[in-house]
């Protein structure tokens, strides 16, 4: 089956990953109320001009996998606790979303009844087509996948357009820009390139996923108001990984 696209070119549906430092704003850790507004509008933006989005957020905010295990903790262990904070960001973000009127659905791929629906890849569609922001929670309910990897799958499955992955930068650069005033960003790249430069757009596995299957990559700064649609109405901003 083919990816949904409109015939104008624009992605009809797509997916977002939000990592979960994009909920902290000034704070050192968790979710600051005001951010989750802004986000929330910018949805909001996206869903009234007809398209289906879809959200995986991460959980550094609250709790890293990979940090725990650093530690000394169980990696196992310690990659479940980062989906559970994956559970309270989606959550957060749904009633943020809910508050505005925005018709919210939040799927686990760890099945909490109580608060989360369990992923079901037809049920997702389902919500989509509906009109619902469908949030994606608890990464793909396997320890050492990133929730970069769920993304890329998640968005494979729902056959969307392109992964829209948002930063507090431009786009990908060839050194850090906050480290280097000459760094020079990258308008497209193919996903050749990003593997072999070890460019951090995604982990490996979730590009070479995306590669697979040639799903578009689009890295963006989501701290301009309005790049979200932005990037999904196909305008020219950030930098676009494909096969080239």
């Amino acid at each position: 089956m083919s990816k949904v696209t409109t015939h104008g070119g624009k992605y009809k549906r797509v997916l977002l990953k939000l990592s979960g430092e994009a909920f902290i704003g000034e704070k050192p850790y968790g979710i600051d109320p005001k951010i989750l507004e802004g986000i929330s509008a910018e949805l909001k933006d996206v869903i009234d001009i007809g398209i289906e989005l879809a959200v995986v957020i991460g959980g550094g905010n609250i709790f890293r996998g990979m940090s725990g295990a650093s530690q000394g903790m169980d990696r196992a262990s310690a990659d479940y606790m980062g989906m559970l904070a994956t559970v309270m960001n989606s959550l957060a973000l749904q009633d943020s979303l809910e508050k505005i009127g925005v018709y919210t659905r939040v799927l686990s791929a760890l099945p909490i009844d109580a608060v989360a629906e369990p992923y079901i890849r037809r049920r997702a569609i389902r919500h989509l087509e509906k009109g619902r922001i469908v949030i994606f929670a608890a990464g793909t309910g396997n320890p050492y996948f990133s929730t970069d990897t769920a993304a890329s799958l998640r968005a494979m499955e729902i056959e969307a357009g392109a992964v829209l992955k948002a930063t507090k930068v431009d786009g990908v650069y060839d050194k850090d820009p906050m480290k280097h005033a000459d760094a020079v960003l990258h308008h497209k790249l193919t996903y050749i390139e990003v593997l072999q430069k070890g460019l951090q757009v995604m982990d490996n596995t979730a590009v070479s996923l995306c590669m697979d299957h040639n799903l578009p990559i689009i890295v963006f700064n989501m701290t301009k108001h309005g790049n979200i649609k932005r990037a999904i109405l196909g305008e020219n901003l950030g930098t676009v990984v494909s096969k080239g």
